[in-house]
């Protein structure tokens, strides 16, 4: 498919800059937070998949789930915070979380957006069987995770089974008004292997033109880079592909991306109640506040989300993936190709 063409790791390995003087040296400032409109609820790492590119490490055997007292807390700080428009649920597979449906409605009686990522074959675990009712009858925002229109390709990072699944969704998802009669689903694709995405727009084309084959209708396609920490950077140091999967990130530092990252108008929630700037930050236990901090701030230390608005932004050398090429956020890429 297209993104195995892109594989561009024409430079060699190179000693990793640090993210924040490269963006010294194209005359840009450190990154602070502005006031944040969406609240990305990361309710644990428990997860009927166990992906290759999976930056949260999640899998069946992961126990990390957010408890009781912590969702209600999010939504108590949800009603505190009136320039959050959206609230973003995400996993491992939130769905699976004791607590997901108690946050999916407490966010939309808030009169919130409420989107939620689905890696699609969680329809068809135990429990689930009306799961795309519950999303229909909720106006939930759906991101779905199909990494690529190729069987072949999904299986090689999901597993066996996973493709024919993935789109037995969905149609189903599509039979109740998904894509085509005013509820939003998304498709995201993720490179197979130590690659950047290739063009949104024209992948996308590839996407309707592949799946149109099933039946299948999305709304937009979401481009993400593979983020070089936990699984997926352990899998690029068994392949001895690490060093060259960072000098591609560095050397294709797009300054134009990083007005639009998404750390500047988004909160990270961990399922213990932490709060980072972004979930790449919380995998790698960055606390919102500052650099080097380890003592991360819960969301029992404040009462307004607004409150983090100023303060500057953790970074690494992982925040090259999201400034690589394109870009890449939670929302897809973040400049024209």
């Amino acid at each position: 498919m297209a993104g195995d063409a892109q594989t561009v790791l024409r430079h060699g390995p190179a000693s990793i800059a640090s993210f924040d003087e490269t963006l010294g040296q194209y005359g840009l400032d450190a990154l602070t937070r502005a006031k944040a409109t969406t609240v990305q609820v990361n309710v644990g790492k428990h997860c009927n998949q166990a992906c290759h590119h999976c930056h949260v490490d999640a899998g069946p055997a992961r126990t990390e789930r957010m408890e009781r007292a912590t969702a209600e807390r999010v939504l108590e700080l949800l009603a505190h915070s009136p320039a959050i428009r959206t609230v973003d649920l995400t996993g491992g597979a939130p769905e699976l979380n004791a607590n997901f449906r108690m946050l999916v409605e407490g966010g939309r009686r808030a009169g919130r957006e409420v989107m939620v990522r689905c890696n699609l074959t969680v329809m068809f675990e135990p429990g689930m069987e009306r799961l795309g009712e519950f999303y229909r009858d909720n106006r939930v925002v759906l991101v779905c995770s199909l990494p690529c229109y190729s069987a072949a390709n999904v299986e090689r990072q999901r597993g066996r089974g996973v493709f024919e699944k993935s789109i037995a969704a969905l149609q189903n998802l599509n039979a109740l008004g998904y894509g085509t009669d005013g509820h939003e689903l998304s498709l995201v694709y993720n490179p197979v292997g130590p690659a950047l995405p290739p063009p949104q727009a024209a992948l996308e084309a590839d996407y309707r033109r592949e799946l149109g084959v099933y039946g299948v209708r999305f709304n937009r396609l979401l481009t993400i880079t593979n983020m070089p920490i936990a699984r997926f950077a352990h899998q690029l140091r068994q392949w001895d592909r690490y060093a060259d999967y960072m000098g591609l990130l560095v050397n294709h530092f797009n300054p134009g991306t990083v007005e639009g990252l998404m750390c500047r108008a988004l909160v990270s929630v961990g399922w213990d109640g932490r709060l980072y700037d972004c979930d790449f930050n919380q995998m790698l236990e960055m606390p919102i506040g500052a650099a080097g901090k380890r003592e991360a701030l819960t969301v029992w230390d404040i009462d307004d989300l607004d409150a983090l608005a100023g303060a500057p932004i953790a970074t690494g050398t992982h925040c090259f993936g999201c400034t690589a090429g394109a870009g890449s956020s939670c929302g897809g890429a973040l400049v024209d190709s």
